[in-house]
């Protein structure tokens, strides 16, 4: 995805369900909207050795959208939570997170099988 994250002002409205569900049939499979809250996904690795390098990955990915993930990282996997704490909500940013956090996923690792 070529767009970028842009930042959001308080008092801007979460996205609807029905927003959250057009721009989730954009992603990769695997992305679960939770609560109309939040974007999540569970990527799975050899070890923690290629967990950890995930990880770091996405904080660059990250620092450059100026957008932060909550994420959980522990042997062999990295789960991934996006929305956008400023609204207590989802916004475009979470999908063009996600979308560039697969992105990074793919050309480093492949497609998961």
């Amino acid at each position: 995805m070529k767009k970028k994250c842009v930042p959001c002002k308080l008092g801007d409205a979460p996205m609807s369900s029905k927003e959250l569900q057009s721009h989730l049939k954009e992603l990769e499979q695997g992305w679960n909207i939770e609560k109309d809250h939040h974007l999540a996904k569970e990527y799975k690795f050899k070890n923690f050795k290629e967990a950890l390098s995930f990880v770091s990955d996405i904080g660059q990915i990250a620092d450059d959208e100026g957008h932060h993930p909550d994420l959980e990282l522990g042997w062999g996997y990295v789960r991934v939570n996006l929305f956008t704490h400023k609204i207590n909500g989802m916004t475009e940013n979470d999908f063009i997170l996600a979308d560039k956090i697969d992105a990074s996923h793919i050309a480093r690792f492949g497609k998961p099988v």
